[in-house]
């Protein structure tokens, strides 16, 4: 039974999506990015990156994506990462995917989500040096998410959208929260972050996000991509 609370909503699965990506894969090459893989400096070494960008302006802002954790097969190709960057380009946003530290062709090693704040906040300077225009959102899944929470504090981001965030490994002790317009979602069968815990997690917060718990959905979202997508597209609309 989930705990109650007055940030969350349920979202059942109505199963009109198919599974294995037939549909949601042909809705997204209708709206293609141009995408160039290209190397970001970051504190450790170059980073290796995915700029996703729409093919027509004006943009919206810019998002910058952070994928789950590397230590257990996480890059910036995770279906759900990808699902996010694909999100924010079809709202008009160029974004940013990149390898955290030792993750394939990214240089330097694994430093236990200290280094990969770090890598994030890099990505988020690369936006801003390079003269991006309008709000700037960060993103994640999993450890990507608990990175995502933090790197909003720091660089005092305009959005964020945290998925299956794995907060109490990898940021728990923070001195301060997003202050800005904040989505979670969260799986109630999820079999990595518990949902109570991102419960526990977002009642303690003031002001609090907005909480979506997803039912039925486990930690990789099979078969509810499309559904997490529209969950971010409303988010992100009513909050630009």
């Amino acid at each position: 039974m989930l705990t109650s609370t007055r940030n969350v909503a349920c979202l059942a699965s109505n199963r009109r999506y198919l599974c294995g990506h037939t549909e949601f894969q042909a809705d997204l090459m209708s709206t293609a990015p141009v995408s160039q893989k290209i190397f970001i400096d970051g504190p450790a070494g170059r980073l290796e990156s995915i700029l996703d960008e729409p093919r027509e302006g004006p943009y919206s802002g810019c998002a910058v994506v952070c994928h789950p954790h590397p230590q257990h097969g996480g890059t910036m190709h995770n279906k759900v990462a990808h699902t996010l960057a694909r999100s924010f380009v079809r709202l008009g946003f160029r974004t940013l995917r990149f390898n955290f530290r030792g993750t394939e062709e990214s240089e330097g090693t694994y430093d236990e989500g200290v280094g990969e704040l770090d890598d994030a906040l890099a990505a988020v300077d690369w936006f801003r040096s390079s003269g991006a225009n309008g709000p700037l959102w960060i993103a994640g899944f999993s450890f990507g998410a608990a990175i995502a929470v933090r790197a909003a504090v720091a660089a005092r981001a305009d959005g964020l959208v945290a998925i299956a965030p794995a907060i109490y490994r990898f940021a728990r002790d923070l001195d301060d929260h997003p202050r800005c317009p904040f989505l979670v979602v969260q799986g109630d069968e999820d079999e990595l972050v518990d949902v109570e815990e991102t419960i526990e997690w977002v009642n303690g917060l003031e002001p609090g996000p907005e909480l979506l718990v997803m039912t039925g959905a486990e930690h990789f979202f099979h078969c509810r991509l499309v559904e997490l997508r529209e969950a971010l597209t409303e988010f992100v609309q009513s909050n630009l």
